[in-house]
């Protein structure tokens, strides 16, 4: 069978009921392969349009000065491309790397009303704020947090970069590519591996992480799409002191450290807050081996989340509250020979935190390796 799109459709609507009446389903049959074959060109068509006209919004974005930037707005406000040409999120972030902030203050930041631009301005912000961008020095990003949506999830953000964020990683784009490395190795200094042979006897504590807190602690490997993670959460029966920590890492039931011998690879380091930080907005916001991650400003609202769930932080807690718990914890960056983890550079990590009272251990897994 070929067709005309309108004999086509006169066909599936005023014979292919009577056809099978009569028995003739081998003609439905041959019409529905023909539908079928169309509708997967059709597909193709429109990937191929998605990937046209991301680059064409790629290279407005990355396009230096005020009338680039002029006419990619012109573009998002009159047809708000969907697919890849529409990601706001990516849209934002290559605009922050790449425009002058005072440009994109004047041009994006002007509007008094709401518009369907708005979520290009919420990602932007956080995108400058991340970049150390003072608002109040700019005032169309100082209104922002007065007139941004209050239900939009970015809006629990703070409007300022905390100490905690000063040293961020951002993917470096050009026209036709992207260079990015998630901080994931293990650093020298700090380094307290516990003496080997380790014991083998198993710890009595279980795990007590609720499906909420589970979902909170690994936000941020699952908005990077990595390839497996999972959270554990442990009350102990008293309070224990940091340096009690590694030694009892490995003694956890947690799949992670399964079949961990006494003579087997852990290695474990402590690191600051700022630092742990750093390691779930990079995992969140550049994403795995397969794909390009939230970008910045979903990347820092996953992070905090993340951060939130291992310090112990209650439910609901501001971003203020949370860095203040965060900053009382003690915070671990451990690796280990086992079959949960591939042991592969750059694909694995895990992250623990004895909360301020001591008496609580979070511990955070993920590999980005199939």
């Amino acid at each position: 069978m070929e067709h005309t799109d309108e004999d086509l459709g006169r066909l599936v609507w005023g014979e292919a009921e009577q056809r099978a009446a009569r028995g003739d389903t081998s003609y439905v049959r041959e019409l529905g392969e023909e539908l079928a074959d169309r509708h997967a060109a059709a597909a193709e068509r429109v990937r191929e349009y998605d990937r046209h006209l991301a680059h064409v919004v790629r290279v407005l974005a990355l396009s230096p000065g005020r009338d680039g930037l002029a006419q990619l707005l012109r573009l998002l406000d009159a047809k708000t491309p969907s697919g890849s040409g529409g990601n706001l999120r990516a849209i934002a972030s290559l605009l922050a790397e790449h425009h002058r902030v005072a440009d994109l203050a004047d041009a994006v930041f002007d509007r008094v009303e709401r518009d369907r631009l708005d979520e290009l301005r919420a990602c932007l912000f956080h995108e400058l704020v991340l970049r150390g961008v003072d608002i109040d020095d700019f005032p169309g990003l100082r209104s922002w947090p007065l007139v941004r949506p209050g239900w939009h999830p970015l809006a629990w953000l703070p409007p300022y970069r905390s100490d905690l964020e000063a040293e961020a990683d951002f993917p470096s784009r050009s026209m036709r590519g992207a260079t990015w490395e998630i901080p994931t190795g293990l650093p020298t200094e700090g380094r307290v591996d516990p003496p080997a042979p380790r014991t083998t006897e198993k710890s009595a504590l279980r795990d007590i992480a609720t499906v909420d807190v589970h979902e909170t602690v690994v936000s941020a490997v699952n908005a990077g799409d990595w390839g497996n993670c999972a959270a554990w959460v442990f009350r102990l029966d008293e309070p224990i002191a940091p340096d009690e920590v590694p030694a009892l890492l490995p003694t956890l039931p947690m799949p992670c450290v399964e079949g961990l011998g006494p003579e087997g690879r852990f290695e474990i380091a402590v690191r600051p807050a700022d630092d742990i930080w750093r390691l779930l907005f990079a995992t969140a916001s550049m994403g795995g081996m397969y794909g390009s991650g939230v970008q910045g400003a979903y990347g820092r609202l996953w992070a905090w989340r993340s951060l939130a769930g291992l310090s112990g932080a209650p439910a609901g807690a501001s971003a203020e509250a949370v860095e203040r718990h965060a900053l009382q914890s003690a915070w671990f960056h451990f690796e280990a020979d086992t079959d949960w983890f591939h042991n592969e550079v750059g694909n694995d990590y895990g992250i623990a935190a004895l909360s301020p009272d001591r008496r609580r251990i979070a511990v955070l897994a993920a590999t980005d390796t199939d």
